[in-house]
């Protein structure tokens, strides 16, 4: 979620494979249940994989069963921090969820304590308290800081999301063999911003090893909020964002959107070449310039106005993130904390290495991982708050209607229909058959910080299949 003229971590904004010889564990440093002390270890499927667990008296977040550790891909040298939190309905028969905060390199405790987690960190950043619009009302959820050296992960860094997807796949499976008990149960993706990339790589990496690895990942529906999906088609949005958005401020002169439109053409260029894989040196290139050039012609006009890149309605209050995480920075890094956790690093927000490294990666586009899902009917959602101006509505809406799918037509032949929460408009969206698309009213990047109890319904309406509205015509797709 930092942002200069050399690029943006969006946080909410060659590869190693996975060969047969690797060995990995699944080392969980505390476990919510079990007897006071007592320690548990398994070894299972021959993998070298450990599993360990204590009894914890859960006074850091909420009082669900949950689970903190590591998957440790030793040949890799990488280490994937997460923490997952039962539901707090019926975990049993609940669905599982992974968050992937995006970046690269943004922590997903940002998203667990300032957006949808069980609790938010109080003002001090000497506590917590309970988040009564949390998305483990009713799903289990599983945060986890990807790739690696974010957050309390640490090791090599990838560099696309061929490693990304590939990591996360393991982990996956990895968590529910270890965790048989969820294994049955509909398992979501949701991610932000960045997760744009990371989501749909990992979703159909999941989707195609599904076809010869164990166990199956009963894979029901993904999502993506404010996402960074389709470079190519978002970067010619930003200047009718900045001066004719029709949902948040005008924040640039006329001659300032004039200037943008003109040098939008040459942006798209080099995002075109970026995304031509025919030349992968000459592509790398381009992708490098393409970020830069981009931001420079594209982000720079606005951000000079002194305004939220992230939310056009307020100005930005810290230079780079425009949000202040000084307390769960401060809450993370407190030494109770870290033993309770079983981590020893320094957490931070959003690394800095991490977004170099994916730099190359920033502005190709992962929306061509998405019809494979579409076509096999597994749900996806593409939700956006329409007063953000870095991944704003206006570009995702752009793509989700140009994207080719055995639905194209119907989904672009749709009626965009109000979005009602109680008895208030909440939003827009469009829908046909497993395709929907969802603008959200008077809210940011971050969509569950910013209208957290619509954020919640959204959540909800998905993952259960319901309708978004009192029309009992729509109903998500569901995969049965």
């Amino acid at each position: 979620m930092r942002f200069s003229v050399f690029g943006m971590c969006l946080v909410l904004g060659g590869c190693m494979g996975v060969h047969g010889n690797d060995v990995w564990e699944l080392d969980v440093t505390y476990e919510s249940h079990g007897s006071p002390g007592e320690r548990t270890e398994f070894n299972v499927s021959g993998l070298g994989a450990r599993l360990e667990g204590s009894e914890s008296d859960n006074r850091l977040c909420d009082d669900v069963v949950q689970i903190a550790g590591y998957l440790k891909l030793e040949a890799q040298k990488k280490y994937y921090f997460f923490w997952f939190f039962e539901s707090r309905n019926d975990p049993s028969t609940d669905p599982v969820t992974l968050w992937m905060t995006g970046g690269p390199g943004c922590s997903s405790g940002i998203a667990l304590f300032t957006e949808n987690g069980p609790c938010h960190v109080n003002a001090a950043g000497d506590g917590t308290k309970k988040n009564p619009y949390s998305w483990n009302s009713r799903s289990s959820m599983i945060y986890i800081d990807q790739p690696g050296n974010t957050g309390f992960s640490h090791g090599k860094d990838d560099h696309d999301e061929a490693g990304v997807s590939a990591d996360m796949d393991i982990f996956v499976r990895e968590f529910m063999k270890k965790y048989p008990k969820y294994g049955k149960n509909k398992f979501y993706i949701f991610g932000e911003s960045y997760g744009g990339h990371y989501v749909p790589a990992t979703a159909h990496r999941i989707f195609e090893n599904n076809k010869e690895k164990e166990p199956k990942i009963n894979l029901a529906g993904v999502a993506v909020g404010n996402g960074l999906t389709n470079p190519k088609i978002q970067y010619q949005y930003y200047a009718e964002m900045a001066y004719n958005s029709t949902s948040a401020p005008r924040r640039v002169t006329k001659s300032v959107y004039e200037r943008m439109k003109k040098a939008t053409p040459a942006c798209i260029r080099e995002i075109e070449i970026c995304n031509d894989r025919s030349e992968p040196e000459k592509a790398k290139a381009a992708c490098l310039t393409a970020l830069n050039q981009c931001n420079i012609d594209l982000v720079v006009p606005y951000t000079s106005s002194g305004y939220n890149v992230y939310d056009m309605r307020i100005k930005c209050e810290v230079p780079g993130l425009c949000y202040d995480f000084s307390n769960v920075q401060k809450f993370l890094n407190l030494r109770r904390v870290q033993e309770h956790l079983g981590v020893k690093k320094h957490w931070e927000s959003c690394s800095s290495s991490v977004y170099q490294d994916m730099a190359a990666d920033f502005t190709r586009g992962y929306s061509r991982t998405l019809p494979a899902l579409l076509n096999a009917h597994i749900p996806i959602l593409i939700y956006a708050g329409d007063c953000d101006y870095i991944c704003n509505w206006l570009g995702n809406r752009a793509w989700t209607l140009a994207l080719d799918w055995d639905g194209k037509q119907g989904f672009q032949a749709a009626e965009e229909k109000l979005w009602m929460v109680g008895n208030s408009a909440a939003g827009k969206y469009r829908h046909y058959s497993s395709f929907s698309f969802l603008q959200v009213y008077q809210a940011g990047h971050m969509v569950p910080m910013d209208q957290p109890e619509n954020a919640l319904e959204m959540f909800n309406s998905f993952t259960s299949g319901k309708q978004f509205t009192s029309d009992k015509q729509f109903t998500f797709a569901q995969v049965e």
